[in-house]
């Protein structure tokens, strides 16, 4: 096993580990070039499931030939889990139309993403260290791909649902399996930069989804989506198969609490399936009351489970460690992070799902538009989210999420400042502010959460800050759609119920749903002042001075 190999007698990271062995390493160094060529041809294959220690990843501030190769994959198959997740929002309004269903029940089609990928990323920990990396890819992207095909061949609303389920299963535990691997092999003090750069990679996925899923509804209609995703999940299948290494070990005795997943299952889902039908039955209907009922025992019910488990492990260490480890959150930083990012989330999902609504329904452009309009933004974060990396390393986390978070504060205002006037590219130049706010503070402050825990502490802080903020960016979504519906109804009735002052109404139901947001921005912005402190945060007065003392060197 390489993890017991010392790391003098390995060979060199950059050829194939395999090229020698300990019988015969040291004497084969001449006139058998072609005999080990052979060899290694033979063993290739073989080669790909050894795991690749730390130091046979990363040397000399850089990554090895072979590591690269294995992120690079990973980085692209994490980034299709982000295109696919967000690539219905400018087609959801044709969907919706098609099956004849409402807004709230479309809207699944992209929120079963975030419930599903919430309920999975617990599994991370597990999955981890019972399985190889290969092999968690591999199986992901078999399920994904079929999901792929469920929903381009579905009949009804139901079966295109189901497809998405699957894709979300298959594309759930990509982030945080991609995010424990660039903690494992990066050091501390490259970390920012290395979550910057695949942070990079990822936000290039809101700017292609969305704009790709208009163009093709526009012109072969929204099944072309999935085909294409067929498509790229058989290519996925094969970049994994043939040229994805393993990072780590396996313990093939580690087991999973599945009953807590049925927990979270039944939790998260029964919250937002009460939340759903609120547009369709009154509170105190069953469907409603019951519904949120069941998912409040369910999370209340998970979270105890949870904590009871960790008390039991610390106790008795051979003990099953929980699904979800909750006593990271003794850490008063990682705390922090991590309900920063899950606002983030809940403020910001709601809006992929709200602006392509104003766009086609309200104002009438073509799909195609709708995402084009949402296009700066997205390269925006893809910018931040680098920058934001590399600000990080040098500054800290506090004063680069205090920009981020304001700058997303202030772009979420002058959004809610839209109309039935107003120029199109108004929608355009703010989403981009926002995003770049969103770059700027989702990446540093997840990354300084992480980095404030020990290490062996990683694999189930990833889990629990990956799984918050996806519950509530799925909660987030159908709870701003609902206020904006709310808000809609209750303007129209007010200005007389007329058909053609729908649009007016559902403009005034959107203006209320992004001020919903910009509070919450608000609260972000609080918490980053007064919570990101420590080691690490770094400070925004040391920060202004440096600057200040390189406008002026001499000053001081």
């Amino acid at each position: 096993m390489l993890k017991n190999m010392e790391p003098e007698t390995k060979p060199r990271p950059n050829r194939d580990v395999h090229g020698s062995n300990g019988s015969d390493g040291g004497h084969n160094n001449g006139g058998n070039g072609s005999n080990n060529s052979g060899n290694n041809r033979n063993n290739n294959r073989h080669s790909l499931s050894c795991p690749l220690t730390r130091e046979e990843s990363y040397q000399n501030d850089h990554l090895t030939h072979v590591a690269f190769v294995s992120i690079a994959i990973l980085t692209f198959i994490t980034f299709v889990g982000n295109f696919t997740q967000l690539q219905l929002s400018a087609a959801l309004p044709t969907i919706v139309s098609d099956f004849g269903i409402s807004v709230t029940t479309g809207q699944w089609l992209t929120s079963i993403f975030q419930l599903v990928m919430g309920v999975m990323v617990p599994l991370t920990a597990y999955l981890t260290r019972r399985f190889s990396t290969r092999q968690i890819v591999i199986a992901s992207m078999a399920v994904f791909t079929l999901g792929s095909v469920f929903a381009w061949l579905g009949s009804s609303f139901v079966l295109v649902l189901i497809g998405r389920l699957l894709e979300a299963v298959g594309t759930g535990v990509m982030w945080p399996v991609l995010q424990i691997t660039v903690f494992s092999i990066y050091p501390l003090s490259r970390r920012g930069m290395a979550m910057g750069t695949v942070g990079m990679a990822m936000s290039v996925a809101p700017a292609i989804g969305p704009t790709l899923g208009g163009v093709q509804t526009d012109l072969n209609g929204w099944r072309s989506i999935f085909l294409t995703l067929t498509v790229i999940g058989v290519i996925s299948l094969l970049l994994a198969i043939f040229g994805l290494r393993n990072f780590g070990t396996r313990d093939a005795s580690a087991k999973a609490d599945f009953f807590s997943v049925g927990l979270s299952v039944f939790g998260f889902g029964g919250l937002m399936f009460g939340f759903t039908n609120i547009e369709s039955y009154s509170f105190t209907h069953p469907m409603v009351w019951l519904a949120m009922l069941i998912g409040v025992v369910g999370i209340v019910w998970f979270v105890l489970r949870q904590i009871h488990g960790a008390r039991r492990q610390s106790a008795d260490p051979s003990k099953q460690p929980p699904l979800l480890n909750l006593s990271v959150l003794k850490n008063k930083s990682f705390t922090v992070g991590t309900v920063t990012a899950a606002l983030s989330f809940f403020a910001f999902s709601s809006i992929m799902v709200i602006m392509p609504l104003y766009i086609q329904d309200c104002r009438g452009y073509s799909a195609t538009i709708s995402g084009l309009v949402m296009l700066p933004g997205a390269f925006g974060q893809c910018i931040a989210q680098f920058f934001g990396g590399k600000a990080l390393d040098r500054f800290g986390a506090r004063p680069v999420a205090l920009i981020g978070s304001i700058t997303l504060l202030f772009g979420t205002i002058m959004m809610s400042l839209i109309s039935m006037t107003s120029w199109i590219w108004w929608v355009s130049i703010w989403q981009f502010v926002r995003q770049i706010g969103m770059g700027f503070v989702l990446m540093p402050i997840t990354t300084w959460s992480l980095n404030c825990l020990e290490p062996e502490e990683v694999s189930d802080g990833s889990a629990v800050t990956n799984t918050v903020r996806q519950i509530a960016g799925a909660i987030g979504a159908p709870v701003l759609v609902i206020l904006m519906e709310t808000f809609t109804a209750l303007r129209w009735a007010a200005i007389g119920g007329a058909k053609n002052m729908y649009a007016v109404a559902n403009v005034f139901g959107i203006q209320w749903a992004l001020r919903v947001s910009a509070t919450i921005c608000f609260i972000m912005v609080v918490m980053v002042f007064f919570g990101v402190r420590g080691n690490g945060a770094g400070s925004t007065r040391d920060t202004v001075q440096r600057a200040l003392n390189r406008v002026h060197p001499h000053a001081a």
